[in-house]
């Protein structure tokens, strides 16, 4: 079967390091590397890959030889920007794949719920936060009623590039809409931690969920299960501890966190912590919040059609 041919719109920190990713893929093949920036690193090392390049963004895009054979688009720059670019990619067909927060499509996690979204032109990757944890809100709910799920995200300074931090609050919103979308929690909320540390952490990421009570160790195993997916298209994915279950009891605070036909009912609090370690592609390891965005949005290329 013949590559698929992918353009990239983007050729800051996201759509450098998915160019290399997307250079391993069996299925997929990067033809266009695009920017607004002639002096960006991005555009020179896509140059120095013989990957057509334009500095003059979609418009640029648009008149390279090389779109006509387009199959892919993914926009790797700020939930601004998508606005503008898929206005004029939307009449062409083709799929686009938007790395911001800018949420025009549908939210896509490949682990939960990639199958029901093979068929539409524009998919949100929602955030690194949400492609972290959304996989585990998800995987609660399979097994109990997810009343509430917070998610903390903690990543380098290093490693949030100027779009990311042009992002914060759709950031916030766009995690918090996902966990309940795509995740199935009642409520969701999502705080997101830049971490000037020196040297860099690795990305790291906590779920805390309060849920139904029920089985344990099925909890427990539905967590475990969802971590092995996931880790198939992010290897660097993975527990910190064990997963962690508390009984939440009568008139504890937390209880004020669900609606009002919960507060009664047998709850308990689940917590699962994560770290993701980047393949290193373009940043160091220590940007795991790379690493799952781009690996994560490769993943739902090769699937959809």
């Amino acid at each position: 079967m013949s590559a698929r041919s992918a353009a990239i719109i983007g050729s800051g920190n996201i759509g450098t390091d998915l160019m290399h990713k997307l250079r391993r893929s069996p299925v997929l093949d990067v033809a266009a590397m695009v920017g607004i920036d002639p002096a960006s690193d991005g555009l020179a090392r896509a140059a120095a890959l013989d990957v057509a390049v334009t500095a003059e963004g979609v418009d640029g895009l648009l008149e390279m030889s090389v779109f006509d054979d387009v199959d892919v688009i993914f926009d790797a720059t700020s939930a601004e920007a998508h606005h503008a670019n898929y206005h004029r990619l939307e009449t062409f067909g083709r799929l686009v794949i938007d790395l911001t927060p800018a949420a025009i499509g549908p939210f896509v996690v490949p682990a939960v719920n990639m199958k029901d979204m093979t068929a539409l032109r524009n998919l949100n990757m929602v955030t690194c936060g949400g492609q972290a944890t959304i996989p585990i809100v998800g995987a609660l709910s399979t097994v109990a009623r997810v009343h509430y799920a917070e998610i903390v995200a903690s990543i380098s300074s290093r490693s949030a590039g100027p779009g990311t931090r042009a992002n914060i609050d759709e950031f916030t919103q766009t995690t918090a809409r996902a966990i309940e979308t795509v995740g199935g929690a009642q409520r969701g909320k999502a705080i997101i931690v830049l971490n000037p540390a020196e040297p860099p952490m690795i990305m790291r990421d906590t779920v805390a969920a309060l849920v139904s009570a029920a089985d344990e160790s099925t909890i427990a195993a539905a967590v475990i299960a969802m971590v092995a997916d996931v880790a198939q298209y992010v290897p660097g994915y993975r527990l910190r501890q064990d997963v962690l279950i508390s009984p939440v009891p009568a008139g504890d605070p937390r209880r004020r966190l669900v609606g009002e036909s919960a507060r009664a009912a047998d709850l308990a609090q689940v917590t699962v912590f994560l770290e993701v370690e980047g393949a290193g592609d373009y940043l160091p390891p220590y940007a795991g919040n790379l690493d799952i965005m781009t690996a994560a949005a490769v993943r739902v290329a090769e699937v959809a059609q």
